[in-house]
């Protein structure tokens, strides 16, 4: 198979870029969406924060980790199976031999206070990127009364029931799909996604929105 040098070109950025993202998504998960989102949305322009909010909502959905997942969907996106192969090498291959080396030195200084405080560290840093990208996608997915609804009631269904996460997705599922219909049928207004809103781009692309929240630990990498 051939590829032109604009097609090999898409493959090494995509590649380079979740290459450096995997190595530094302490936590990994939902704790590595503001990263990816500062990469693939603010600094490589790859998507839109739209289509960046649909690819996260799939890949939490779909079966495997959150990241590899999203690297598998932009990938495909930008290039067909050979991107998304170059994402998901990117993402998987570094961060596999780094967490082997990490194994192995770990098992032998577990025991040191300063190496326990450090993880214990790590653990207050991590739910603080979960909590930012939970804002985020919050921000996007609850715009109206019946997206508000069902988040509502997942987190009752959650926090109350001990009802399993599959089956709150199932019921989600169901529920926006019912909403969506009976508003219609009553003459209600359906929207999918929020309001437009008007925000200025810096004119590098390399410079985040909000610089306030930059958490991208792996700069200058």
């Amino acid at each position: 198979m051939k590829f032109s040098a604009a097609r090999l070109k898409l493959l090494l950025q995509l590649f380079g870029s979740f290459a450096r993202i995997g190595p530094v998504s302490f936590g990994g998960g939902f704790a590595m969406l503001p990263i990816l989102e500062r990469e693939i949305v603010l600094r490589r322009r790859w998507l839109d924060e739209d289509e960046f909010g649909e690819v996260i909502s799939v890949s939490g959905v779909a079966p495997g980790g959150v990241g590899v997942n999203a690297a598998a969907f932009i990938g495909y996106k930008l290039g067909s199976v050979p991107g998304m192969l170059a994402a998901v090498f990117g993402m998987m291959l570094p961060t596999f031999v780094l967490v082997l080396i990490l194994a192995i030195g770990f098992s032998a200084f577990r025991q040191y206070p300063k190496v326990i405080a450090a993880m214990e560290g790590i653990q207050m840093a991590v739910l603080a990127l979960i909590a930012y990208a939970g804002l985020k996608l919050l921000r996007s997915s609850v715009f109206d009364g019946a997206s508000l609804f069902v988040f509502a009631g997942s987190i009752a269904a959650l926090l109350l029931t001990g009802i399993h996460p599959l089956l709150v997705m199932l019921l989600g599922v169901t529920a926006g799909c019912v909403l969506v219909l009976a508003k219609g049928h009553f003459g209600f207004a359906v929207r999918f996604e929020p309001k437009k809103r008007r925000r200025e781009r810096s004119a590098d692309p390399a410079v985040p929105r909000y610089p306030e929240l930059e958490c991208y630990f792996g700069e200058g990498i």
